[in-house]
């Protein structure tokens, strides 16, 4: 095997633990989603296992990702974004970027219905910023419980306990940005009165 060969793969376990943490998720939840056990994902992970193609695409698609990113093939000069969206807990994301570090970029899809959610607020490293463009979105934050319009934009910790949903019966559609803790979102905005 080549040198070239043995980098790429001993670069696939951290991205792999990038991408799982960065969408929130445990190595159970990511085992149930593939059918590779708790195990196996670990000792991926942490290099003690060489990653090949029956291993890979699963992981691909739990992630929404093309299999060349997992591997950290070169870029092929093609700067537009191939988006592959996927579903969790009834939402529809959109990744808007293809990158696997930093701040992440998606547009989701609360889809319409009769019964509106009920809050379950939870807490995670990072921070958040929220900007509707479609529908109501209510926004549970802490102590405070309010709505977001069309055209407005929220910004937070998520280390605060939080959850959103659909303020109303009919579908929200919003951006948001998550990065690491710490990466905060600069928005130049008019003075108060």
């Amino acid at each position: 095997m080549t040198n070239e060969t043995e980098s790429v793969l001993s670069g696939v376990g951290p991205r792999l633990k990038a991408l799982r943490l960065q969408r929130g998720r445990t190595l159970a939840e990511l085992a149930e989603a593939t059918g590779i056990s708790v195990s196996t994902l670990s000792r991926l992970e942490s290099g003690q296992r060489r990653p090949n193609l029956e291993l890979l695409l699963p992981l691909a698609r739990a992630h929404a990702v093309p299999l060349d990113e997992l591997v950290g093939a070169p870029a092929t000069g093609d700067p537009r974004i191939h988006l592959r969206p996927f579903k969790r807990n009834g939402q529809t994301y959109l990744p808007l970027g293809s990158g696997t570090g930093g701040v992440q970029a998606f547009k989701l899809i609360l889809p319409a219905g009769t019964n509106l959610p009920q809050p379950d607020p939870q807490v995670h490293e990072g921070y958040e910023w929220m900007y509707v463009l479609r529908g109501r979105l209510r926004v549970v934050l802490g102590e405070r419980d309010f709505e977001l319009k069309q055209g407005e934009a929220a910004e937070f910790d998520t280390r605060t306990p939080h959850w959103f949903g659909r303020a109303t019966t009919e579908s929200v559609e919003f951006l948001t940005l998550f990065g690491p803790q710490g990466e905060r979102m600069h928005v130049r905005a008019a003075p108060a009165k």
